[in-house]
């Protein structure tokens, strides 16, 4: 059995504890979390040792891997604790606030021989890897341009959560927007610059709510990147790609991928003209679910990678890392266009 513990209570990570807690190959040593009311909960509800402080929980369980789930200022610190005892790592996204840290800790999981693993848990979607694949083949030809955007109505007041203070590294761009930077990484590769980038405030005082930019990359392939954790039209976060390229167009999101192709492609089994793939056919079956396969997915591919002690993760550290660049990049250049 793997010895896992828990760092952080919120909702993601009473999410990952009850996963992980279904898990065959699983047990859970310790959960830690701050407030004592949710710690008191557990220890009437659970039998998992409770801490209120995770250097405490980390020396006294002795985990082969740690679940951080806490707000993302505190996930360098947390990281390397856990790393100095030589203990795995899954992370909750965004990686770090500031790029040196996840440039530091990438290097520090290869010196310690750490499996290492953030939470962008969309690239476990059937359909985006369906249309990973396609664009690999290039199904659509050579891509020239792409819209990415998620919406959502997570702020529609003022908030006094993490997520609305700047202290916490809080706000659309590193909740939200880096869902979608993390798939345009995945999808379509690192862009070599951004231009017109606005963070615009609309209930909060500290952070953004919708985040838009334009990003350039090699070979002239140009995107417009929108966001916005504000939109009340939504029930819930919607992600989507729209990618064009010279023999067709791609639509995806978490129920489809969409494919208009000019010609007929033998290799994908694609007709001319419109195509569509669904997630239910798309998608494997998972042991436990809760809130989307995605979640299930990616806990029982990190527990595989520290099983076998892989390093060729697909959600590693420095995929993160370069994730938490985009954002820099985004953030200063909003910066730049109000001196």
């Amino acid at each position: 059995m793997i010895r896992v513990a828990v760092a952080g209570l919120g909702r993601m990570g009473i999410s990952h504890v009850a996963i992980v807690n279904s898990h065959p190959d699983v047990e859970i040593v310790g959960v830690c979390d701050m407030s004592q009311f949710v710690l008191g909960a557990l220890r009437q509800c659970s039998t998992f040792a409770c801490f209120d402080h995770y250097d405490k929980m980390l020396d006294e369980t002795k985990p082969d891997c740690v679940i951080i789930a806490t707000p993302t200022s505190s996930h360098a610190d947390i990281i390397r604790s856990a790393m100095a005892q030589g203990c795995h790592i899954f992370v909750e996204k965004p990686f770090c606030p500031e790029p040196a840290d996840s440039c530091r800790l990438v290097n520090l999981a290869k010196q310690y021989d750490i499996v290492n693993q953030v939470g962008y848990h969309l690239r476990f979607l059937a359909t985006f890897n369906e249309a990973k694949q396609l664009l690999d083949d290039h199904a659509i030809g050579e891509v020239y341009h792409f819209n990415a955007e998620t919406y959502g109505p997570l702020v529609l007041n003022k908030s006094s959560s993490w997520r609305g203070k700047k202290s916490e590294a809080g706000g659309c761009l590193y909740d939200y927007a880096s869902h979608a930077i993390n798939l345009v990484n995945y999808l379509i590769g690192m862009p070599k610059s951004v231009h017109g980038s606005v963070l615009k405030r609309i209930y909060s005082t500290e952070v953004e709510d919708a985040v838009y930019s334009t990003l350039s990359f090699t070979h002239g392939v140009t995107g417009q990147l929108a966001v916005n954790w504000s939109d009340e039209t939504y029930r819930k976060m919607e992600v989507r790609l729209t990618i064009i390229g010279s023999a067709g167009k791609i639509i995806v999101d978490r129920q489809e991928c969409r494919i208009y192709l000019r010609h007929k492609n033998n290799t994908n089994n694609l007709s001319s003209g419109w195509n569509i793939k669904y997630t239910t056919e798309l998608t494997k079956p998972v042991w436990y679910y809760l809130r989307g396969e995605e979640f299930s997915a990616q806990m029982d591919y990190f527990i595989d990678q520290v099983r076998t002690k892989s390093q060729k993760n697909m959600n590693s550290f420095a995929s993160a890392a370069e994730t938490d660049l985009v954002i820099d990049m985004i953030k200063q250049d909003a910066i730049s266009l109000y001196r």
